[in-house]
């Protein structure tokens, strides 16, 4: 299996912003979600025509409060993978702000924070200031964190693909930070374990795997907390979310309607896509276990 996102990581540099105003490759977007009709029970492609591309349009992820929209891409000029991020103003999208990418970009809950891998950038004057570090905790030269992300009580998930590709967890006790430690075989079994989305009140884990019974490829899956505060078993998400491709990278819209996600279109995942589906299909899922 081609790793893509290791391979996106290995030729991330340093995030450095410079707006970027122009216009000319996207056509004017008006109304929620970049203009997008919502999808129903079934995936479909997300801005079809006007993201999916040939080549890498991946991580999609609206901002809390969903004024703010970002995706990676990679191709053309653009030899580093490059985020690009879009800003709702009196109903109109429009692309404000590209930059180098260094690490996935995922907001904490309360929208003040781009985290991105070990890193992290802090909302000021309307953008987002240098890519700061979370500290020696987290940067360590034997992980390699692809994707961090944030609940509202300040609980990290990531992933780590220098350690057999495997999921740890850091908790906040007392206010105090507290080391990160491997989530348990619910989480940390099969292979390609990666990409962790934490719901902000930590009801439930969403990660990709390659698993025996799955649908071919990486497939996404969910968790739920129990009432013991543990983790249940790891639920596929199913044929309505998941492909015999690579499917992957999955986050929650902040308002908790939709789920968003990547999909490799071709065998060596050449051209990969943003995907989208109902969020309906969580509580489905929730029901059934």
């Amino acid at each position: 299996m081609f790793r893509l996102s290791v391979f996106l990581l290995l030729f991330s540099g340093l995030a450095m912003i410079c707006p970027a105003y122009s216009q000319e490759e996207f056509p004017v977007l008006e109304g929620p979600y970049m203009g997008q009709m919502p999808p129903g029970m079934v995936a479909e492609p997300f801005a079809p025509g006007i993201i999916p591309r040939q080549g890498w349009e991946l991580e999609g992820v609206f901002a809390p409060g969903m004024q703010e929209f970002y995706f990676t891409t990679r191709g053309g000029e653009r030899t580093r993978p490059t985020a690009i991020g879009f800003r709702q103003q009196q109903n109109v999208w429009r692309k404000f702000v590209e930059f180098t990418r260094d690490g996935e970009v995922f907001f904490s809950p309360d929208g003040r924070l781009m985290h991105m891998a070990e890193g992290y950038k802090e909302r000021i004057d309307g953008g987002w200031s240098e890519r700061k570090s979370l500290g020696t905790m987290f940067e360590r030269e034997e992980w390699g964190i692809m994707r961090l992300s944030s609940s509202a009580m300040g609980t990290y998930v990531f992933d780590d693909y220098k350690s057999k590709d495997v999921i740890r967890i850091s908790t906040v006790k007392n206010g105090q930070r507290q080391e990160p430690v491997l989530m348990g075989r619910a989480i940390n079994s099969g292979a390609w374990t990666a990409h962790p989305f934490i719901a902000a009140d930590e009801s439930y884990l969403i990660w990709d795997s390659e698993r025996e019974g799955g649908y071919g490829d990486s497939d996404l899956y969910i968790s739920f907390r129990q009432q013991d505060g543990s983790w249940g078993r790891a639920i596929n998400m199913g044929e309505n979310v998941n492909s015999d491709r690579w499917d992957a990278y999955a986050s929650v819209t902040p308002d908790g309607k939709y789920i968003l996600f990547n999909r490799g279109m071709d065998d060596e995942n050449a051209n990969v896509d943003i995907y989208w589906v109902s969020a309906q299909i969580i509580e489905k899922l929730k029901a059934s276990q």
